[in-house]
């Protein structure tokens, strides 16, 4: 019990310890990678739970959803949320997980390298994972059901006519083509749907406004012939949507747009349209990992091999200035 105590004292920072000793302590600690759980400390008396919330990008239509349905979990317990951004970049991940694992109790996050998701599992706090096809299965998470999401849009956009999508993705994702990704999901439905889809058909675009403009000059110039565009979140499919207007394209008689998420179909030029199922509420699997979260961390436990699955729905927007089908996920 002594050897527990003095481990204790030296990483509390307690004066009832020798300075040498303490020091030899830390030395060993740091060599093992070892971190002092603010979880485990906030057990032993009251005080405010913080948890961590890590974003890809802040400028991302998607994530204010996302921040609100963490938030409401929150608020209801009493707790604060602290928000990271990594900026979609992958060299950014370590250093904010670092940061998270030293100020936060509990974290749900969009994360894609394996070290940060590591480094914060390996940390003992609650953790959740969300929107990651190759979760390790030791750390819980939340998933989009992407895949039949997938075959609703392509679905709905072949039973209009369409015979030739351009599908429009994400070129800074490290598992780009992979299996359950959104490009190997679009090839797989196409496929399914008799459409003679391959790689031809899948352009690279900037996750931004200016790279969904930039990848729809690529099916343009190229001659690909799109009747429909099919872009991996709804900032590239706007922007390729203003660029086909620009360039005289006539939205949807000419060419029809699908944007993975749901974002606000104003941004896209045109007045607000009926959403079929409305926009309140929370995201259901952002609301349901930090509600899982929270209480992993009343009763200590620790990460499984768990994962909330997330349907998906088709919602059809109609700006009065050219309609553009919008898939909301």
């Amino acid at each position: 019990m002594s050897g527990h105590v003095t481990v204790s004292r030296a990483v509390n920072d307690k004066p009832e310890i020798d300075p040498a000793t303490r020091q030899r302590v830390l030395r060993v600690a740091q060599a093992m990678g070892y971190r002092p759980s603010r979880f485990a400390r906030g057990m032993v008396g009251p005080r405010i739970t913080t948890l961590g919330l890590v974003i890809a990008d802040v400028l991302d239509p998607f994530f204010p959803e996302v921040v609100s349905g963490v938030l409401a979990a929150a608020d209801e317990r009493g707790w604060q949320v602290a928000v990271y951004s990594t900026g979609s970049a992958l060299e950014r991940e370590a250093a904010v997980a670092r940061t998270v694992v030293d100020h936060v109790d509990a974290c749900v996050a969009f994360l894609l390298g394996p070290g940060a998701i590591e480094l914060i599992h390996r940390s003992g706090m609650p953790f959740a994972l969300l929107d990651n096809e190759h979760r390790p299965p030791a750390v819980s998470g939340g998933r989009i059901d992407f895949a039949a999401g997938m075959r609703q849009a392509v679905g709905h956009l072949v039973e209009r006519g369409h015979r030739r999508i351009a599908m429009l993705d994400d070129r800074g994702r490290p598992d780009a083509g992979e299996r359950g990704t959104r490009h190997s999901l679009f090839l797989r439905a196409a496929a399914e749907l008799g459409l003679p889809a391959d790689a031809g058909w899948v352009f690279p675009a900037v996750n931004s406004l200016d790279g969904g403009a930039a990848a729809m000059d690529d099916v343009l110039d190229t001659g690909f012939g799109a009747t429909a565009v099919l872009a991996y979140n709804d900032r590239i499919a706007i922007g390729a949507l203003r660029r086909a207007r620009d360039r005289g394209v006539r939205v949807p008689a000419d060419c029809a747009f699908v944007g993975c998420e749901r974002a606000d179909p104003q941004s896209a030029g045109g007045p607000a349209a009926d959403d079929p199922a409305g926009r309140q509420g929370t995201p259901r699997p952002v609301r349901g990992a930090a509600d899982r979260r929270a209480d992993d961390r009343s009763r200590g436990a620790r990460d499984g091999d768990r994962a909330t699955p997330c349907g998906a729905r088709v919602f059809l927007t109609s700006p009065s200035r050219g309609a553009a089908d919008a898939l909301g996920l």
